[in-house]
C-alpha cells in the first residue's frame, strides 16, 4: 500500500464544508469520488482541517492510501482532469505510512480577508466592512491572542473535543486603505475559532466592545460571552506544516 499525501486547493462557496455531510456537496465527497474513480477502489481520505460551508483552501493536506501503481504525476494529473473547477490538487507526494494529515500537522496557517470598500469581483472571497476601526485596537486583541490559552469562548457551542488549549504562535494585522488581511498560525484550531476571534476583534476595533473586555471575553471560556462570527467566506486555510 502506498501513502500518498495530496495538497489541495478549492474554492469553497458551493460546498457545505469539507467533510461529506447528508445535506448537501462536500470538498471530500468529490475528492474521494474522483479518487474512486481514476484508482478504481473505495478510498477514504483524512484532511488536515474540517474547513465549514464557504471557508476557501490554498494549502488542505488529505492523504489516502491505495494498492493502485500509479505515479504521482498521473494521480495529480487524473484527479485535477476528474475534479470539478472549484477544486485543484497542487501536489502529490508519497509519504511514510504513518503519516496522517491531521494527527501529524504541527502548524496550521489561516487568513482572513476584509475589504472597505464593495468589490464585485471579491465578494466571494473576502467580507465587506464599511465602518469606521480602530487599526490600534485590532493589533492590541491579536498581541492578546499570543501563547497558549483556553479558547472555549471562541469555539462553536456543541464542539466535539476533549479540550479547547491551543497554542497561538502568529496572530497579526495586515492594514491599508484598501483592505484587513489577519493572519494567525496555531498548533491548532477549534471549530469556528478564527471567524469568532476575528467577529470580536472587529467589534471592538468599531467601539462596540472595549479591549479589557476582550480580554475577560477570552478568559470567560463561555462563547456566548464572545462577539459574532465574521462570513465564512473571507476565511482560507493557508497551509499546514509537518
Amino acid at each position: 500500500m502506498k501513502n500518498v499525501k495530496l495538497t489541495l486547493e478549492y474554492d469553497g462557496t458551493d460546498f457545505v464544508g469539507w467533510q461529506i455531510q447528508p445535506n448537501g456537496r462536500s470538498v471530500q465527497e468529490v475528492v474521494e469520488k474522483a479518487l474512486g474513480t481514476l484508482l478504481q477502489e473505495d478510498i477514504r481520505t483524512n484532511a488536515a482541517g474540517r474547513t465549514d460551508a464557504g471557508v476557501h483552501a490554498r494549502g488542505q493536506v488529505v492523504n489516502f492510501k491505495t494498492s493502485k501503481e500509479y505515479s504521482l504525476g498521473e494521480i495529480q494529473k487524473g484527479l485535477n482532469a476528474l475534479l470539478p473547477e472549484d477544486v485543484a490538487v497542487l501536489r502529490a507526494e508519497e509519504v511514510p505510512d504513518d503519516f496522517h494529515a491531521r494527527y501529524s500537522a504541527r502548524e496550521r496557517s489561516y487568513s482572513y480577508h476584509i475589504v472597505r470598500q464593495p468589490s464585485a469581483l471579491m465578494r466571494k472571497f473576502t467580507w465587506y466592512v464599511g465602518y469606521k476601526l480602530d487599526s490600534n485596537l485590532l493589533v492590541e486583541c491579536s498581541r492578546r491572542i499570543l501563547g497558549e490559552h483556553d479558547f472555549q469562548s471562541f469555539s462553536k457551542n456543541g464542539s466535539a473535543t476533549q479540550h479547547y488549549r491551543c497554542i497561538v504562535r502568529r496572530a497579526d494585522w495586515e492594514i491599508t486603505d484598501a483592505s484587513i488581511i489577519f493572519r494567525v498560525s496555531a498548533n491548532r484550531f477549534l471549530y469556528g475559532m478564527v471567524r469568532a476571534m476575528v467577529g470580536t476583534m472587529i467589534e471592538v476595533a468599531r467601539g462596540y466592545r472595549t479591549l479589557e473586555e476582550f480580554e475577560d471575553i477570552l478568559r470567560a471560556k463561555d462563547r456566548s460571552k464572545a462577539g459574532m462570527s465574521a462570513p465564512a467566506q473571507g476565511l482560507f486555510l493557508e497551509e499546514v506544516v509537518y
